[in-house]
């Protein structure tokens, strides 16, 4: 598709980077499979939502996407039967993370965590990842130090939980005292894509905003992913009475 010109009524945008100027009432994306046009446009980038958002002109200066990595222990399959159900820590106020629980899937397996990590890079799912550029931004943002002086106590323990199995599985013990270390093993992370506002505020709720030809989703929460339908009728709601 490298290179080919289409012409969309809508275009969902998950991951693209790189959007650029209107052009007789259209939207021009260019991206590095080729350009976009599109009569409007939904922007649902997750970790890249601020900058497309900014680079279609949309003022984000009040927030900013910081990226938090979220690391998974699986529970070995001759240990699965010990989790029956979603089991859920009392949660903390401050912060709109859930903190480390178990999650009884579909098909049998139970995940535990995850954890709340700074991550250096936007899609830093290694521990070892780094981007100066994300990096530098997130440190630069106004507040963001305002926030790590708050609860630095609480970021050491996220970071020692994530370098260390045994204080992962104790922070678990919490909720089933039974559980041990050879119990469980890593089953990888994900990045959680958390609006922070200008005055140091973790947004906990969603954070959408809207012109004539796009609607722009700049903070999706928890349970994003359980509540994904609900999500998905509510801006096709947005859409259907923004675009006509």
């Amino acid at each position: 598709m490298h290179g080919m010109l289409f012409q969309p009524e809508f275009m969902l945008l998950w991951d693209l980077r790189l959007l650029r100027h209107r052009e007789h009432q259209q939207i021009i994306v260019n991206t590095d499979r080729g350009d976009y046009r599109c009569r409007f446009l939904i922007n649902c980038g997750g970790l890249q939502a601020d900058r497309i958002a900014k680079s279609c002109g949309i003022d984000v200066d009040e927030l900013k996407i910081i990226p938090f990595r979220g690391e998974y222990y699986e529970l070995n399959r001759d240990r699965c039967h010990l989790v029956k159900n979603l089991i859920y820590p009392v949660p903390d106020p401050r912060f709109p993370f859930l903190g480390v629980h178990f999650t009884r899937r579909i098909n049998g397996d139970v995940e535990a965590g995850p954890n709340a990590v700074f991550a250096f890079k936007r899609e830093g799912y290694r521990k070892a990842d780094f981007s100066y550029r994300d990096t530098l931004e997130s440190l630069e943002f106004p507040r963001f130090w305002k926030v790590a002086y708050r609860y630095w106590d609480t970021a050491l323990g996220e970071f020692h939980r994530s370098l260390s199995k045994t204080a992962f599985v104790k922070a678990l013990q919490r909720m089933m005292p039974e559980l041990t270390q050879a119990d469980v093993h890593y089953a990888g992370a994900g990045i959680r894509a958390q609006a922070v506002l200008k005055n140091g505020q973790l947004m906990d709720d969603f954070y959408i905003k809207q012109d004539k030809q796009m609607i722009h989703i700049l903070n999706a929460p928890s349970p994003a992913a359980t509540a994904s339908l609900g999500i998905g009728n509510y801006i096709y709601a947005l859409a259907s009475n923004q675009f006509g």
